[in-house]
């Protein structure tokens, strides 16, 4: 009998600063994908704050116990739960993705590529080691927004063994095709499944897309979101991705020594 996980990414509006409001939208949102059948949820960026830059010291106290209520929910309903939430980090923070399998911290990605534009990096710490998780529902790398427009994170996950990345967002108007795009061609080159959920509507003066999306290895939507708020789902089935490797054998044709 092939491998199959049902997975998910749960989209919303994220309410600035809001935390009791956004976590909610969570408890409502996980509960109903359990009773699908969902075994990995995946949430936005900063999910439970958006990037409240004023408040972000204050609001990253709060973090250990969202932490503990995903811890929670992971455990309640037998499910791995990843979402970003701002870290503590002396005077700045990290933006940390937590990955919660079934009731255990699995570990934690803090964000490498600090969005220069947007002035991340006066607020934000950036972390310095990748994250592969191996989780009850397989081998997970985790990304966390612009990190996406760097090719060499996923390759090196991929490299390392992941099935999945996940993608936390908080992916803004008017570049809706970047992210599309970028997507797609992570799963392409690395043959292997994405599940990438971002929020939607207006955050303070953003606009966001939603277009939250889970795609299979040969760049295929498997779901994809529109600008509401909404959850999607999808089959992911790990027989496919080992017959296209088969199929199409990149990884053993790679000369990782010439580049």
């Amino acid at each position: 009998m092939s491998r199959t996980v049902k997975a998910a990414a749960v989209q919303f509006n994220i309410t600035l600063a809001e935390i009791e409001t956004n976590l909610e939208k969570v408890r409502v949102a996980v509960a109903e994908l359990a009773k699908e059948g969902v075994k990995l949820v995946v949430l936005p960026e900063m999910w439970a704050t958006g990037f409240a830059y004023k408040e972000l010291n204050q609001l990253a106290t709060r973090t250990e116990g969202l932490v503990d209520e995903l811890r929670r929910l992971s455990e309640q309903h037998s499910m791995v739960i990843i979402g970003s939430l701002p870290e503590p980090h002396e005077d700045k923070v990290y933006n940390s993705a937590y990955v919660l399998d079934c009731g255990v911290l699995k570990g934690k990605y803090r964000k490498m590529h600090l969005f220069s534009l947007m002035q991340e990096d006066r607020s934000f710490d950036s972390g310095d080691s990748w994250l592969l998780a191996d989780t009850s529902v397989g081998k997970i790398g985790v990304f966390i927004c612009y990190d996406l427009r760097f090719p060499e994170l996923a390759r090196r996950l991929a490299v390392e063994g992941a099935e999945i990345l996940v993608v936390p967002g908080e992916w803004p108007k008017p570049r809706q095709e970047h992210w599309r795009t970028l997507l797609r061609a992570r799963a392409i080159e690395n043959q292997l499944f994405l599940v990438a959920a971002n929020c939607c509507g207006l955050t303070g003066k953003l606009d966001f897309f939603g277009m939250s999306m889970i795609i299979n290895p040969k760049g295929e939507l498997l779901a994809e979101a529109g600008y509401e708020e909404q959850s999607i789902t999808a089959v992911i089935d790990f027989e496919d991705m080992a017959a296209w490797r088969q199929q199409i054998p990149c990884f053993n044709d790679r000369k990782p020594e010439l580049y």
